[in-house]
């Protein structure tokens, strides 16, 4: 039988520990796991649910910067809502494995009805992996750079890209170019640096900061 007390106790054991069991609740309480499950569902209008991954926990310093930097973005879009993606360029990086395992999708034949279905053996990731610079802007890729073998990403070297990419774009986008370039990268130690600022610092390029988790 369902009482008040009963209820009260089931919620407070809940409040002690939201991981507890139905069954460990009936053991305690000393009734069913039917009768545990009626009150968390119906009386207390709980349901358990599994938690979810996110990259990284913020503290209150990062949300607000996270905060700032699209506010800065809102700004942009709202002085020039028609021209705001043409004047977008973004920069990521992402490690390529040098081979990757076939997956379901990639393996499926056409054959006859009843025939036996076709085996594959079971091949793990390379673990030969290569980083990759990714410059885009709406239109499509402006430039890839692979990181050479033994190089690390420094100032130097991500300053070189960013020569390349204000060639791609003097080549093949002057219409951005005359529009302005709203260039959005996030902020890695290589892209905040003083020989960085310098590179990005000529008329009509305006450098946005955005962070690892939160991209556009």
């Amino acid at each position: 039988m369902t009482t008040p007390e009963i209820i009260d106790q089931i919620h407070e054991l809940i409040l002690e520990d939201c991981r507890i069991s139905a069954k460990s609740i009936a053991e305690q309480l000393g009734i069913s796991c039917e009768q545990v499950g009626s009150i968390i569902h119906e009386d207390l209008d709980r349901q358990k649910l599994t938690a979810k991954w996110v990259p990284k926990c913020l503290n209150a310093d990062q949300k607000c910067q996270r905060c700032q930097s699209f506010e800065q973005l809102l700004e942009f879009f709202q002085r020039d809502p028609n021209d705001f993606l043409l004047q977008l360029v973004t920069m990521d990086k992402t490690w390529l494995y040098h081979y990757d395992p076939e997956t379901k999708q990639q393996s499926m034949e056409w054959w006859h009805s009843g025939s036996a279905r076709p085996k594959k053996f079971r091949v793990q990731k390379s673990n030969a992996k290569v980083l990759v610079s990714i410059f885009w802007d709406q239109d499509g890729i402006l430039l890839i750079e692979y990181l050479p073998k033994g190089q690390t990403i420094n100032s130097e070297y991500y300053s070189s890209l960013l020569v390349q990419m204000k060639d791609i774009l003097k080549e093949k986008c002057c219409g951005k170019v005359i529009k302005g370039v709203l260039f959005l990268q996030d902020n890695a130690p290589a892209h905040q640096a003083l020989a960085t600022q310098k590179k990005l610092a000529y008329p009509g390029f305006q450098c946005l900061i955005t962070h690892p988790i939160l991209r556009i």
